[in-house]
């Protein structure tokens, strides 16, 4: 069994036993749980109460995140043409096409964060499936990284567009920021997501949607939320 460190015990004496009903309280408390001599990165974790093994309970999709979440994105377009300078005056880091996909082949070169391509690309992609695939970088029009609107697409990945879906135990992960950010900020990111995740709520799931939401630190303890009493604030 592993053995937390004076720092990890000290945050933990601070979290409540009971879930937390009102949002900004956990908010500030999360950021006075993260202690690490490091900009922590503040996620929220949501267990939903669907069956990721049928296809129609899946919940997947992606939200703009009103203050992005606190690092520098770098985006890679597949693209060539009008559609590569579109990319380029967007502020798109890398633009390329056959150049591109021969360097990820040959070097795994993997240093950006989103990859974004026009259709026309997908056939000369086929062969980085299974670099891309397993790391959530494969242009995909569900999260609107496989589109003609490719300067759209770069805007919004630089600011703060994050995609999100279910693991297979019914859970979703996702970023709301640094704790460094203030709590309005933090605030604004949280209720955008969980409008986001609300909105995106399969007609086949029954029963509770959200069965719990837990607020974290890159290093410190989880904190219970109250449920119903957030989705009331989201939903107020």
């Amino acid at each position: 069994m592993p053995k937390h460190t004076r720092r990890f015990k000290e945050a933990l004496s601070k979290v409540p036993a009971e879930p937390v009903s009102d949002l900004d309280t956990a908010l500030n408390l999360v950021k006075e749980c993260a202690t690490a001599k490091f900009d922590e990165t503040i996620e929220m974790a949501a267990k939903l109460g669907v069956n990721p093994r049928k296809a129609e309970e899946m919940v997947r999709t992606t939200v703009v995140l009103p203050h992005g979440v606190g690092k520098t994105v770098r985006v890679l377009v597949f693209a060539e043409g009008d559609a590569a300078r579109d990319a380029e005056n967007a502020g798109a880091d890398f633009v390329g096409a056959d150049d591109l996909i021969t360097k990820i082949q040959q070097e795994n070169w993997l240093d950006f964060d989103v990859a974004i391509a026009t259709p026309n690309m997908m056939g000369r992609l086929k062969n980085l499936g299974r670099v891309l695939g397993p790391r959530g970088l494969m242009p995909n029009p569900k999260a609107g990284t496989l589109t003609t609107d490719v300067a759209r697409a770069v805007e919004e990945a630089k600011a703060g567009k994050i995609e999100f879906r279910t693991d297979r135990t019914a859970n979703v992960h996702v970023p709301v920021g640094k704790a460094s950010f203030d709590v309005p900020k933090l605030h604004d990111n949280v209720v955008a997501f969980l409008q986001a995740l609300l909105k995106a709520k399969p007609a086949s799931a029954k029963g509770t949607y959200i069965r719990s939401l837990t607020l974290s630190s890159t290093m410190g303890p989880a904190i219970r939320l109250d449920v119903p009493a957030i989705v009331n604030q989201v939903k107020a």
